[in-house]
């Protein structure tokens, strides 16, 4: 629209700053808010398309990025308080890209500190609502950004997912998500680590990608940002390849909708089976069941190792005691896995990277087979606030937070179970909308794709959540 002159990029940025002054004060998903920068990005781009020069696809297109992205000159914090008078001197290089597609940025959305949250509240900006319920959580960390859009206040944003934090907040707002390929989108520039530490290596986890309302800008946004950054452009360069089939009957599809190792409340597994059974009801070759070269528990505990593992580093001298004995105990939970993470030698941090490689060899064995498969993102919609501290996987449950189900309470940890299977193997998985609870909050399913096949998974994401109904918009936005 913009491109033909249909609207301008300063009548739509007047139009976003409009709705977030109004509708922002209600779900404070925006952290800081770039007006006056944005709305003269927005005359620059209008008046470049009065000389015929085009910035790129997104030119003039009102975004937001989560506040763990450097943005040149904008205070960026990733929700730690230590940070909140940082103003980075360069953009990270995905928001560099974005930049340069013509995007004109609105703000920087909120998150939980460190990134590390299901919700998206901290000290410096305070809690993010759902808009589709205020007393319910948007997910994290990319809340921030799932909320604006479910609230119509951006058109893209970009974010981080290690632990579902695209995925998630996607599945809570009720709106489109991809987790990329493992390093197809470049973290240069993210934060953590903070601002004067050492850089990280990419841990085999952690991706950045886009949030959006419709399956065609994730796939836009994805080609803007994706690609290798210096010095691996001197050799290296990347094309997205065309989703497998042109034909939605031509695919080979299974799925699976629960699992005794973390079944799905009721209050959402009813609009999971309705989805499905539209799905069948076109044609789809569907067909039910995990790939049978794949151990779902096996891959969790590998994932779990390998999460606790990156964040080890984080440990207190003062709780290492505790750790190496419970590493050493005959404790068969969750928390041993926590412990053995933190207190192991190398070797066997090392076994466990082996297991995550063939994990991703028994995944893509799967696909040489199947297109794609489907799966639930959480085991419950979006769940009321929780001030209660967060302790992964905590010995003593009085310590641990929870989740309450009409089946009963659930550990908050079991949230990671469905996300870990594409986190673990490095695949790529988009979230899409398939309807509402009784309640009247969003569900999505995930699609988990081939490895750098990003746009088969994108592609089904956005067919199949026609089918089931297309996305839907939150009362009163």
């Amino acid at each position: 629209m913009i491109a033909s002159k249909k609207i301008s990029s300063v009548e739509l940025t007047q139009l976003m700053l409009s709705r977030i002054a109004e509708i922002d004060k209600k779900i404070n998903a925006i952290n800081v808010l770039l007006g006056d920068e944005a709305l003269e990005k927005a005359r620059e781009a209008d008046e470049a398309l009065s000389r015929g020069e085009i910035h790129g696809p997104l030119h003039g297109v009102p975004i937001t990025i989560k506040d763990s992205f450097r943005i040149k000159g904008v205070v960026t914090t990733a929700g730690n308080p230590v940070l909140k008078n940082y103003v980075p001197d360069q953009d990270a290089s995905s928001v560099a890209r974005l930049k340069n597609a013509g995007g004109v940025i609105l703000g920087n959305t909120n998150v939980p500190y460190m990134l590390d949250d299901h919700q998206s509240f901290n000290e410096i900006y305070g809690r993010t609502l759902n808009p589709w319920n205020l007393e319910r959580s948007p997910g994290g960390s990319t809340g921030g950004g799932a909320a604006a859009l479910a609230a119509g206040l951006s058109y893209l944003s970009l974010g981080s997912d290690t632990g579902g934090s695209i995925r998630v907040p996607s599945h809570f707002c009720g709106i489109f998500g991809h987790k990329p390929t493992i390093d197809l989108v470049p973290k240069k520039g993210q934060i953590p680590p903070l601002p004067g530490s050492l850089p990280y290596k990419s841990n085999g986890l952690s991706v950045a990608g886009p949030l959006a309302r419709s399956a065609e800008d994730l796939k836009l946004l994805l080609q803007i940002c994706g690609g290798p950054v210096e010095p691996e452009t001197v050799a290296y360069s990347w094309q997205m390849p065309a989703e497998r089939k042109s034909d939605l009957k031509d695919y080979r599809i299974k799925f699976v909708i629960d699992d005794a190792l973390c079944p799905v409340s009721s209050e959402i597994k009813p609009v999971m089976k309705s989805a499905m059974e539209k799905f069948e009801n076109t044609g789809l070759n569907i067909v039910e069941g995990w790939p049978d070269n794949i151990n779902p528990e096996e891959q969790y505990h590998n994932y779990l190792y390998l999460l606790h593992a990156y964040v080890s580093g984080g440990a207190l001298e003062s709780e290492l005691e505790s750790l190496y004995a419970q590493a050493k105990s005959d404790d068969k939970s969750l928390s041993k896995i926590r412990a053995m993470a933190f207190t192991n030698r190398h070797k066997y941090f090392a076994e466990q990277e082996s297991r995550r490689l063939k994990a991703r060899e028994d995944w893509q064995e799967y696909f040489g087979e199947y297109d794609a498969f489907i799966l639930p993102v959480a085991f419950v919609p979006a769940f009321p606030h929780i001030d209660k501290p967060w302790f992964p996987n905590n010995p003593d449950p009085s310590k641990r937070r929870i989740l309450k189900t009409p089946e009963g309470n659930r550990d908050y940890d079991d949230m990671l179970f469905w996300i870990s299977f594409a986190t673990l193997t490095g695949l790529p998985a988009t979230v899409f909308p398939i309807g509402l609870s009784d309640t009247g909050l969003p569900v999505g399913l995930q699609i988990i794709g081939p490895f750098l096949e990003d746009a088969t998974p994108i592609s089904l994401a956005g067919t199949l959540s026609e089918i089931a109904g297309g996305i839907r918009h939150p009362e009163g936005y």
